[in-house]
């Protein structure tokens, strides 16, 4: 798909998903942590489309912090189930559009507490992370194929732990090139245990890296991952307000907060980062905005 087309895609999918301003670009050096006050006075080339998803039965959206682009163009996105959570809903939260907006297939009811994290891989399959545990359900990473068929499930469903295989409120989950799975554990209100969960693309446990804490390698809350065109894992360390650079085996290359206080992460094939920013306040990371803040990686 050219980029202009690629790049056009991303940036309705990431405004209607996110009820988000614009921020503006951002600009930092790769593997050295920095700290730039808010760009958000660079031009801003994109608009809001309004209305852009249909669902043809009057469906109503409810939270949606997850989309991707498949290899085919279409969108995927989730929503939870009209609400902010799909334990007691008999609705689909997986949803799968073509690039006008028109509705082709979903699924996915009764599997989910609150899908959270969202990913789709370079084979067109569908990865969701449920971040909460009840009655036997949720506390996995669960991968789809396009067709909504379960192929792979990680962690044991509805028990919380950070061993080898169990996790405590997975946030995100990233596929590298060579298909090893990276999972960000650890999300609000305990942050868990705080790490990144690395898996062979056979599903077998590799390691886990990173830690909750306050220094300056530690993490606080990973929200979300991503990779760039040279393999290095990018990681929404979010209730540290700033986006982390590591290497494949949990080394730590670098910082940046110039990208606000980060929820979501993309990287195109340009190797641009898109990074969602939806808890900024006048009280929580000053000085910044709610938005979508667009830079280099």
């Amino acid at each position: 798909m050219p980029y202009s087309k690629y790049s056009r895609l991303l940036a309705f999918a990431a405004f209607l998903f996110m009820l988000a301003l614009i921020g503006g670009k951002a600009r930092g050096k790769s593997g050295v942590p920095e700290s730039y006050a808010p760009p958000n006075d660079a031009p801003n080339p994109y608009q809001t489309v309004h209305g852009w998803a249909q669902f043809p039965d009057g469906r109503k959206w409810g939270s949606t912090a997850g989309v991707g682009i498949a290899p085919d163009g279409n969108i995927w996105a989730y929503d939870r189930c009209g609400a902010n959570a799909c334990d007691a809903s008999t609705l689909n939260p997986i949803l799968e559009f073509d690039p006008s907006g028109k509705l082709l297939k979903s699924f996915g009811a009764g599997i989910f507490v609150m899908p959270h994290g969202f990913y789709v891989d370079r084979k067109g399959n569908v990865w969701v992370t449920d971040a909460m545990g009840k009655e036997g359900k949720g506390q996995q990473v669960i991968e789809f194929s396009p067709d909504g068929k379960v192929l792979r499930r990680l962690g044991k469903a509805g028990v919380a732990g950070d061993g080898p295989d169990a996790f405590n409120q997975p946030a995100g989950v990233a596929v590298a090139k060579n298909g090893d799975i990276f999972v960000a554990d650890g999300h609000t209100p305990t942050c868990g245990s705080s790490r990144i969960v690395k898996f062979s693309k056979d599903g077998k446990f590799i390691k886990a890296f990173g830690h909750k804490g306050d220094g300056p390698e530690d993490l606080m809350c990973p929200h979300s991952l991503a990779f760039d065109s040279k393999g290095r894992l990018f990681v929404a360390d979010r209730n540290h307000n700033r986006v982390v650079i590591l290497d494949q085996d949990g080394k730590f290359l670098g910082a940046w907060k110039q990208f606000g206080r980060p929820s979501g992460l993309f990287i195109d094939k340009r190797d641009i980062l898109y990074c969602m920013d939806s808890e900024s306040t006048a009280a929580v990371n000053r000085g910044f905005r709610r938005g979508l803040t667009i830079g280099s990686a």
